[in-house]
């Protein structure tokens, strides 16, 4: 019988994980259908639990809803424990077991796809919403010199940095919550987007100076110049989107699902070339 999966997020026709779990069921010889599930920013657990009444075996959350989706799942596992956010969902059993792979997907593709590596560099993370807490655990256990969180609402930033606080050791320059106006002075190394502006054509507030040379600059959102990453090329840095985060986090969720790791760079390229 096909095992039914799919992708729940607002907006979602955009998403390209169809066509990138199709190429994991292909590569595996896995029996699986998967859709595209738009759910009304009111209703994500509703339509979530729909498709899990009617015989769906996981889904994949995507903006806005991965805190949501912590909550409402029966269990936690891998790194949705730390994130408090989700954004793979099993069934096991009679339960909801949720996961978390952005932040090994998005370590993956800067370390192995674009040889960025993250240890002894100064990270600045915008955006304090599900997708940043995502990725704060593994960004942080890769040792980077020092990791400085922004965002327009200066208060969520510092209760982010608090949840991780017990791993700011593994920074020797520490975890800093901080505005957009307070980078006016510094400088980094790798500079991540997590916010979900550059959906709307809109980029975070940065000043002028953020990117030391050789810096890279890095959007989570896929498929489009961001202005972002616009802004960032005219300042020297190197850019990339997030196609290989996305492609890399749906290979561990098929690993989850499936117990099959698919190879990531033909499907990478595929999407690259236009599919």
């Amino acid at each position: 019988m096909t095992a039914r999966y799919a992708v729940i997020g607002n907006p979602v026709a955009h998403s390209k994980s169809p066509q990138i779990h199709a190429e994991f069921a292909r590569q595996t010889g896995q029996d699986i259908a998967y859709d595209r599930l738009p759910a009304p920013l009111d209703a994500f657990v509703a339509t979530a639990r729909r498709f899990f009444d009617e015989g769906g075996l996981g889904l994949n959350v995507t903006l806005p809803f991965k805190r949501e989706a912590w909550s409402m799942v029966d269990a936690h596992a891998g790194g949705a424990l730390a994130a408090e956010a989700v954004n793979t969902i099993k069934v096991e059993g009679d339960r909801l077991v949720g996961y978390n792979t952005d932040g090994k997907g998005l370590v993956t593709d800067l370390q192995n796809n674009l040889g960025v590596q993250v240890r002894d560099r100064r990270v600045l993370l915008m955006g304090a919403g599900g997708a940043t807490y995502g990725v704060m655990q593994p960004l942080l256990e890769q040792r980077p010199a020092l990791l400085v969180v922004a965002n327009r609402t200066p208060d969520k930033a510092v209760a982010l940095v608090g949840h991780f606080r017990q791993l700011a050791q593994l920074t020797p320059g520490g975890v800093a919550a901080k505005s957009y106006a307070e980078l006016s002075d510094a400088q980094f190394d790798l500079v991540i987007n997590a916010t979900s502006a550059g959906l709307s054509g809109e980029m975070p507030p940065l000043p002028d100076t953020v990117f030391a040379q050789g810096a890279m600059a890095y959007d989570m959102v896929y498929g489009t110049d961001t202005p972002f990453l616009a802004f960032a090329r005219s300042h020297g840095a190197s850019v990339a989107d997030g196609l290989g985060m996305l492609v890399e986090q749906a290979a561990e969720s098929f690993y989850i699902w499936r117990g099959k790791r698919p190879l990531t760079a033909p499907v990478i390229a595929k999407l690259r070339s236009g599919m």
